[in-house]
Order: structure tokens, then C-alpha cells, then sequence
């Protein structure tokens, strides 16, 4: 259960801010418009019998999975994406699935780690959110304070070993106007689920209301907007709870690992 105290970081926390944040209790929620400038990341962690069916996956489902990092078995330091770094701790809120059902949302996963866990970052659409802001594009849910809405889909992922579903999209909604900028803005970085998967009407790809999302906060809209679907990093978890793993662990919906990566170096252009 969640027991720590939460507070609300600075516009200008750095990413290391956010981490110890997280680490001693003070925030945990979610990390949305945190760190400007630095890319966040999604959280799996599973133990070793499942890793390399796992890292395949991501291979041949870039889009929902953009791999960032993946540690050593047994060690929680992401080294290459925030050295000194513990994935035990450094997130607001994780998720702990036991074959397939949610047993328990906590703030640090140091009872479940073991030398058999590998933790893997993927990259998170989050991160170009201020890309799009500074290109003059409205983000909606950071405007409002909220969580972007996320939904699963009839979009079939690429199976690898046990790992099969479908993928989970995250949903905004722009002008009309702004519409082919976004698709450009965000197609410069692949490495955190890059171009839009859809566009328009949500009944194409299985979403029959829009109200309806699985995670995050209700969709903010103001009148001409068009909704935007882009691959998101909670499709490991909804693949979990098909597959029914014996242990995953992910990061909680909106709750992303901040990385050391500056944004600008993610872009592909």
C-alpha cells in the first residue's frame, strides 16, 4: 500500500531531484511536465526466465516498446540512462502483477528484487510533450494538471515467447490545424514511440468511447480538436494480465522513471 507523504516538485526540479523525490517519499505521483528537457521512461522488471522473451519483444514492437536501457541481471542501476540510479526506488509508484492480477501498488520494489531481475526502460511519450509545446502545439492534459488518457486497442503486437496482445495507445487531443505538425514533431523521436499510430475516428482501432480509457485522467478537448493515438508503454501491462506472468513488475500509469537523457538527443533529425 502507498504510505508516503507526497509533495509537489518545482517546474525546474532536475531529473536527479525527481528521483530522490521519489526515493525518500516526498512525490508519488505522476511525473507529467517534471524534468523539462530530459526524457522519461517506462519500467518493466521481470525475473530472468522471462528477459530475453521480453527484450525480442521489444525488438519487434518498437513502437509500443522503444528500449532506453536495460540493466544487468540483479543490478537496479541503469547505467546507461542515469548512472547511480536505483529502479527500486526512484519512480513515484510502481505496479506488482503475480500471474496476471494487480496484488499491490507500492513506492519502492527492494522486497521484490533478487539477482535473478532484470529491469527494462522504454521510452515514454511524455517526453515529447515539450517538443510539442515549444512547436506551438497545445498539450491539452499538462494545460489542465491531468494524466493523458490511455486505452487498449485492437492493434495486434508482434508475439515473442509468451508475450502476446495488443497494444495500449495514449490518446490527445489537437486543433485541427496542428494536426500534421504534431505528426511531424513527434516523428523526429522514435526512441519514445515517435509518429502517431492513428488518427481520428477511435472505432477503427477497437476504442468505442472515448470516456472510456483504462488509465490515466478523462480526455481534455476544446471544440475542432481531433484525436491523436500514439503506441504507449503500458502495453506490457495489459499484456501481463493475459499472459499471466508469475512476477512483473511496471511503473504505475503516469508514474515514469526520469531519466539523465536530454530530449534533443533523442531526436532522430
Amino acid at each position: 500500500m502507498i504510505s508516503k507523504p507526497a509533495t509537489r516538485l518545482d517546474s525546474d526540479a532536475t531529473p536527479a531531484d525527481v528521483r530522490n523525490a521519489c526515493r525518500t517519499g516526498q512525490h508519488t505521483t505522476h511525473t507529467a511536465g517534471l524534468a523539462p528537457g530530459y526524457a522519461q521512461a517506462n519500467l518493466v522488471v521481470v525475473p530472468k526466465d522471462l528477459a530475453y522473451d521480453f527484450l525480442v519483444f521489444c525488438h519487434r514492437n518498437p513502437k509500443p516498446c522503444p528500449l532506453l536501457d536495460v540493466t544487468d541481471m540483479g543490478n537496479p542501476e541503469p547505467v546507461q540512462t542515469a548512472p547511480g540510479a536505483d529502479l527500486r526506488s526512484d519512480l513515484p509508484r510502481y505496479r506488482v502483477f503475480r500471474h496476471g492480477e494487480l496484488v499491490e501498488e507500492t513506492t519502492d520494489i527492494s522486497d521484490y528484487w533478487d539477482d535473478s531481475m532484470a529491469g527494462f526502460l522504454l521510452g515514454c511519450s511524455f517526453t515529447f510533450e515539450q517538443a510539442m509545446q515549444q512547436a506551438g502545439i497545445p498539450v491539452r492534459h499538462l494545460d489542465a494538471g491531468t494524466v493523458v488518457p490511455m486505452y487498449r486497442t485492437n492493434i495486434a503486437c508482434t508475439p515473442a515467447g509468451p508475450f502476446t496482445g495488443e497494444m495500449v495507445v495514449s490518446m490527445r487531443m489537437i486543433p485541427a490545424e496542428h494536426v500534421v505538425r504534431a505528426v511531424e514533431v513527434t516523428s523526429r523521436y522514435p526512441a519514445v514511440h515517435g509518429s502517431p499510430v492513428h488518427i481520428g475516428d477511435p472505432e477503427i482501432i477497437g476504442i468505442k468511447d472515448l470516456n472510456d480509457y483504462a488509465w490515466g485522467d478523462a480526455p481534455v478537448s476544446e471544440p475542432g480538436d481531433v484525436p491523436v493515438f500514439w503506441a504507449c508503454g503500458v502495453t506490457p501491462q495489459s499484456i501481463a494480465m493475459q499472459i499471466k506472468p508469475d512476477l512483473m513488475i511496471t511503473h504505475a500509469p503516469g508514474c515514469m522513471f526520469v531519466t539523465d537523457l536530454p530530449i534533443h538527443q533523442l531526436s532522430a533529425r
